[in-house]
């Protein structure tokens, strides 16, 4: 099966991709149905978990369910547990309360629905985010059928100081100009307002590896994680991101959520999630 899923990866664009996985989803659900783990953005359980990885394939991490991978559930329970982002009511001029849930603040010259900014929307993310009440929900990228906006991260056609939150994950590390990328996120978010930028991170590494010169898919893949991968972050990251102008919380979320949870959910132990606010 992980060669298969590895093949799969590795020759189907992403865009195509996407869109089978909106049919073959619900079949992967029914025939994995199960008790060992859980996916806890739909709350279904399953014998086994499906491998991931352009790579080197990682066992028990690609939700059969949502399609979720151990970042994004980390995500979803830091979201869930951590802030106010799925409450309808949120009318704090702060983003952090002295309980350390973060409130997340309202647009009160317009209504209270937070404007919410979303870079190449994640499947298992993107169905409940357009149903929530509380935001105004724009996606963009480039390539993805999801987007309601198509543009450059590097030169975005949105105002400045216009959202409320901005979710940028794992969009970074294909970008060659990644500094000014994150200027623009900096430039679109509000004061006040909350980013969530992760990244495939290597932390044995104080700092960020890039080659211009590697230009085989294959070696790509192979020292960047992806065949479309420019760089590995390492633990620079988030002093680059302070170099923007950012205040970075380095969110070690794992070690507040129980072992046993950490097992069922199949989240990837000791995961760095980079809040940023401005």
């Amino acid at each position: 099966m992980k060669s298969v899923f590895k093949f799969i990866l590795n020759t189907i664009p992403r865009p195509i991709l996407i869109r089978l996985s909106i049919v073959v989803r619900p079949i992967l659900a029914f025939l994995l149905k199960g008790s060992r783990f859980t996916d806890p953005i739909d709350g279904k359980s399953f014998r086994m978990f499906l491998p991931y990885g352009y790579g080197n394939q990682r066992n028990n991490v690609l939700s059969p369910s949502t399609l979720s991978l151990e970042r994004h559930r980390l995500l979803w329970l830091y979201l869930q547990n951590e802030t106010d982002f799925f409450q309808s009511e949120l009318d704090s001029d702060y983003p952090v309360t002295q309980n350390k849930r973060i409130k997340l603040r309202k647009d009160a010259e317009t209504s209270s629905a937070l404007k919410v900014l979303h870079f190449a929307p994640e499947q298992e993310f993107y169905k409940r985010f357009k149903k929530q009440t509380n935001i105004e929900y724009t996606t963009t990228d480039l390539l993805s059928p999801l987007a309601d906006v198509k543009a450059d991260i590097c030169n975005l056609p949105f105002e400045d100081n216009i959202y409320d939150i901005i979710f940028c994950n794992h969009v970074l590390e294909h970008i060659p100009d990644d500094s000014k990328a994150m200027q623009e996120l900096f430039r679109v978010l509000k004061p006040g307002g909350m980013g969530i930028f992760q990244i495939p991170q290597d932390l044995s590494r104080a700092n960020t590896f890039s080659d211009d010169t590697i230009v085989d898919q294959k070696e790509r893949a192979k020292i960047f994680g992806q065949y479309d991968h420019v760089r590995v972050y390492g633990r620079d990251y988030f002093d680059k991101l302070r170099s923007i102008g950012f205040k970075v919380i380095e969110e070690d979320y794992t070690h507040k959520i129980a072992p046993e949870l950490v097992e069922k959910y199949c989240l990837a132990k000791g995961e760095i999630i980079p809040i940023c606010f401005k």
